[in-house]
């Protein structure tokens, strides 16, 4: 059974991540994790899947291995874990033979906490792998986006299929699998084929409450598209096209319409694929056009908007690239444009020669995907109801709950159209009946069909008001459809008594379709929140990382509405722990400081919602009036020699004082200890098993450590790991 209380790993997750609360099912995850357990988590996008193994991987000993299929998302991942003051590195195909020995070395040294690997260096040379594995004698087995490993998942990969050996190979390491979008049938696949019958599942809910949906039909999409860029020119976003010639045709054009934007697909060169992924990620373009099916691994907090030109193959690829916005918890956009000539395409792409069962599982996902497109109803309820989670039929921040509703008498426009599928020998699906309803001369349309009296009698309805009846008389049961790929409509009971008259037929209309809302006026100043995203930036330029890598866009919210003026007031801010209170908190406090004496503004710290916190420690015994005369001294700003010479107390004695409310949590351990000796230390006191002698960490680390400093991270240690 794991040591950590809840407490516990309370604090941990404030000091590695600077958040004060778990999400979703985070703390349950962990807890199994920790005790040994074998996990499937289905998480939403952005739900804060990676804490639950990157917070166990801190408190395990030895290394978390991480398999993770995107070679983008590996590099993003690590960089966001060094920012974090954490040692992580990955192994994969677009390092040099030089880079992978230097990091495997440093793996069996110990240095490394988290190591990600791709799923093809197991097939590659499973012998040699699995000798390099039991080397590192791994804590725990992380498998990022686990659906990869399903025929029945959205984006199967045969790598994946290696995995299983991973618990025959170690059957008393601890396994977690990961994945945002898997239906049932995909979730109990996972299981079967990673042999996690022991283990536990948690489900989160799917809803992501801060995205908003709208579904767009496709006329004149790029300057509908060009026209939301404009109102939202300071925001980052991702649109995803169907081909790589249209992703480079639309970033073009944005391009020379001035608005920051590149194009990305697998066709161009590793080395400029990174290039574009870094500019993006340094906010350096605002706009990436990426292929759908190529998809980005993008692990990018601060994206407000994601805008399919494009429809997805299926509608758990949809939810995973609209999942791409809004991971910092603000209002984003997700925008598809719909025409069903993107099915008819997408059809061809559904074939996979020489695998009918796969075919039919695309297939059967892609119809999925049309119904989406093409439903009279609240785009979250279909969403959560795919995935299995019960939802109202109202969400209020989607397209069709925007729009002003009305009920009409549609009984007259029902018979045409049953009348028509009944003449026609109910062989044809919706699109041949919608032609034939307004009279189309295509040659497609039989030609005895256009002799027929119901011939050319739906002329007044436009192509979408015939295609909106469609949906709803499937939606309400009127009508069936067969399940092929041919889609042909079939008479029911309902139907014929519709034609007979004797049932009258209701539905909803759209009377104005909604548009798209910009977002609402925040309450932060957005004069500071500029010059706190220009220092984040100089930050990152300076440690070469991703600007959000730093601290994300919802900690700059904060600071730009609260304005915290000393470290206390900054470790309420979302996102700023220990290290990067540390590390980057005196430049932000200075920036925030600075712009509130020069605009007049006061902070309003005493109005953010105080977070639960663990109390300090601190006994009213171990605390002395002269401990607390010190450390007021200290906040003063006093260095620690002033202190000596004023108080006319020793050293040891003053930086015994300081180390007590170190202990406590009341004291920053950066603030007295630079981050590559603690680290060191730290070191130190897991390799020895001393976490309360001084004297035995003294002796390893030699005279650049002084006995102050070893105190202070032995109070440290005790507190963050426990002693």
């Amino acid at each position: 059974m794991s040591t950590y209380t809840t407490e516990k790993l309370h604090q941990a997750l404030k000091h590695f991540f600077g958040y004060d609360q778990f999400r979703l099912s985070q703390l349950a995850i962990i807890e199994n994790v920790l005790n040994g357990g074998d996990t499937l988590a289905i998480m939403p996008t952005g739900g804060g899947k990676s804490i639950c193994y990157q917070l166990p991987a801190m408190l395990l000993p030895g290394v978390t291995i991480v398999i993770s299929p995107l070679i983008a998302l590996m590099k993003d991942q690590v960089d966001a874990l060094v920012a974090n003051g954490i040692h992580g590195a990955f192994l994969n195909s677009s390092q040099s033979q030089d880079e992978q020995s230097r990091i495997i070395k440093q793996a069996e040294a110990g240095v490394i906490k988290l190591l990600y690997i791709a799923p093809e260096r197991i097939p590659a040379n499973s012998e040699a792998f699995f000798n390099f594995l039991k080397k590192l004698n791994p804590s725990l087995f992380a498998i990022d986006e686990a659906h990869c490993i399903s025929a029945w998942g959205h984006d199967f990969r045969p790598d994946y299929l290696k995995l299983a050996v991973l618990k025959e190979q170690f059957p008393n390491v601890p396994l977690v699998a990961l994945t945002a979008s898997a239906d049932g049938v995909t979730q109990r696949d996972i299981v079967d084929r990673l042999k996690l019958h022991n283990g536990k599942t948690f489900i989160s809910s799917f809803n992501r409450p801060n995205i908003h949906y709208y579904v767009q039909p496709k006329k004149n999409a790029f300057g509908h598209i060009l026209e939301y860029l404009k109102k939202h020119k300071d925001d980052s976003g991702i649109i995803y096209a169907l081909s790589r010639a249209s992703t480079e045709d639309i970033a073009g054009r944005l391009h020379e319409a001035g608005i920051k934007a590149a194009h990305y697909h697998a066709g161009l060169d590793s080395a400029e694929r990174s290039r574009v992924q870094d500019a993006f990620l340094r906010d350096e373009y605002k706009v990436i056009v990426a292929t759908i099916a190529f998809g980005m691994g993008i692990d990018k907090s601060n994206v407000r908007f994601v805008i399919h030109h494009d429809v997805s193959k299926n509608v758990e690829g949809y939810y995973q690239e609209t999942g791409r916005a809004g991971r910092d918890g603000l209002r984003s956009d997700a925008i598809l444009f719909y025409s069903y000539g993107d099915i008819m395409k997408l059809k061809k792409f559904a074939e996979i020669e020489g695998n009918p069962q796969q075919t039919a599982i695309s297939m059967k996902k892609l119809e999925r995907m049309q119904e989406y497109c093409e439903d009279e109803g609240c785009r979250r309820q279909f969403l959560m109801e795919y995935f299995g989670e019960s939802f109202p039929a109202y969400c209020g921040s989607c397209d069709y709950c925007l729009s002003s509703l009305e009920e009409k008498d549609a009984t007259e426009d029902a018979q045409k159209f049953l009348s028509a599928v009944s003449r026609t020998g109910e062989r044809y699906g919706a699109t041949y009946i919608i032609d034939f309803l307004r009279g189309s001369a295509s040659e497609k349309i039989q030609p005895q069909h256009k002799e027929l009296k119901t011939y050319g009698i739906g002329k007044s309805l436009k192509k979408e008001e015939w295609q909106w009846m469609v949906q709803q008389l499937l939606r309400n049961k009127f009508i069936d459809k067969t399940d092929d790929q041919y889609a042909t409509l079939k008479l029911n009971e309902k139907s014929w008594k519709i034609l007979k008259g004797e049932s009258q037929i209701k539905l909803v209309l759209k009377k104005e379709k909604a548009q798209i809302i910009d977002e609402e006026e925040l309450a932060y100043d957005k004069g500071l929140m500029q010059e706190l995203k220009s220092l984040r930036l100089d930050m990152a330029d300076r440690e070469n990382v991703p600007a959000y890598a730093i601290v994300a866009d919802n900690s700059l919210v904060e600071l730009a509405t609260y304005l915290p003026h000393s470290f206390d007031e900054l470790k309420q801010i979302a996102g700023f722990g220990d290290y990067k209170v540390g590390r980057y908190g005196a430049g932000f406090l200075d920036v925030v400081k600075r712009y509130a004496k020069e605009h007049k503004l006061e902070g309003k710290m005493h109005f953010k919602k105080a977070k639960p916190k663990s109390k300090p420690k601190e006994a009213a015994s171990s605390i002395s009036p002269s401990m607390r005369g010190t450390f007021q001294l200290f906040n003063e700003g006093l260095s620690i020699p002033e202190i000596v010479q004023q108080r006319n107390l020793a050293l040891s004695t003053i930086e015994a004082h300081l180390a007590a409310f170190v202990g406590t949590g009341e004291l920053d351990i950066y603030r007295v200890v630079p981050k590559n000796k603690l680290d060191e230390i730290v070191g130190a006191i897991k390799t020895s098993g001393q976490a309360y002698a001084a004297k035995p960490i003294k002796d390893m680390l030699g005279d650049d450590y002084s006995y102050g400093e070893i105190k202070m991270g032995l109070e440290y240690y005790r507190r963050v790991f426990g002693g």
